[in-house]
This record gives C-alpha cells, structure tokens and sequence, in this order.
C-alpha cells in the first residue's frame, strides 16, 4: 500500500527540460543567419546611467527590411554608448548613425562563416542536449531512492519508461530544432 504514495514528480522534469529548449531557442536566434532580427541584438548590454542596460531599455528596436535592423535611441547622450556597445558586441556590424537612428546593415554570410555558424548551432544543440539528459538522472536518481522507500520495481519500471519517453521526446525536438536552424544558416 505504502508504494502507491510514492510518486516522481514529472512536471518538475517537464519543466526543466522545457528550460533547456528555451534556452536553446534563444541562443539560436542570436545566431546571425544573413536576416535581420531583433533578437540579435537583445544580449547586447549598454553602459547607461551608471549601469549595465539591455539595448532594449534604451532604445527602440526594429526590423524595416531583411537586411537592415534600426535602433531608435530615446535618450541623445546615449546614442555614442550604444554605438559603442554593439562594435563591441562581436556581432561583426559597423553601425551607422543618423541622429538618434542608429542603423545596423545586416552583410551576407560567406560559405564558410556559414559553416561556422552551423557549427555553433550543433554545439549550442549539444549543451541542450546535455541539459536535458542531466535532467533525466535527476529524475533517475529520484526513482532509486523511491525504490529505498519500498516502490514496488513494476512502479520503478512504469516510471524509468516515462522518464525515458520524456527525455527521447525533448531529444528529438533539439536535433528537430537543430535541423532547421542549419538550413536556415545555409539558405543562400
């Protein structure tokens, strides 16, 4: 009767994997693949104020064509620290600047910074694989210590295949994830 009351919590796991995908997700999108997106310029970070501040905080950012991103920057005194940030950054984008406009014309990849980049997105897929499987031993090394509690080992079982079934599940969603980011970088 006891083992009935003892169960892993798949939610928490769910949870923590889910964590690994959005966090593979983002440092997809800070991948430069030719077009321009806001998001490359979100983990930039501008000394303003006296403080560290997302280029966000200080700025409008926009996306007019494929291949222009613009930063409409609220405060004029700050316009030199933003310019100055985003040289910086290693985004590989000489910024322009047009009055509190400042613009960011995206160049075409090479074939072999293509290459690069797509080398990048397999080891960003790597460590979110790695997340992923960190948290299917948690949750492994949960059920060995419910199986100390008195878990009958056919509950042990039912859950080691649920565990699994998660972990293949998010597994197959990061190579799903890492497939498209590689031919979005390749599209000439």
């Amino acid at each position: 009767m006891a083992d009935e009351e003892i169960e892993i919590d798949t939610d928490d796991l769910k949870r923590r994997m889910d964590g690994a995908m959005g966090s593979l997700r983002q440092e997809f999108a800070s991948l430069r693949t030719g077009r321009a997106s806001a998001s490359m310029v979100e983990p930039v970070m501008v000394d303003a104020y006296g403080t560290s501040t997302p280029i966000n905080q200080v700025g409008t950012v926009n996306v007019p064509e494929p291949r222009m991103l613009t930063i409409n920057v609220w405060d004029k005194s700050l316009v030199q620290k933003v310019e100055k940030a985003i040289m910086e950054s290693g985004l590989g984008i000489n910024p322009q600047t047009n009055g509190t406009i400042i613009m960011l014309p995206i160049p075409e990849l090479n074939e072999e910074r293509r290459r690069e980049l797509t080398r990048v997105a397999a080891q960003y897929a790597e460590h979110a694989r790695v997340a992923i499987r960190n948290v299917r031993r948690d949750g492994m090394d949960q059920l060995k210590k419910a199986k100390a509690a008195g878990m009958s080992e056919d509950d042990q079982k039912i859950w080691a295949d649920e565990i699994q079934e998660l972990t293949d599940e998010y597994i197959y969603a990061v190579d799903a994830a890492l497939e498209h980011k590689q031919q979005e970088i390749m599209q000439v």
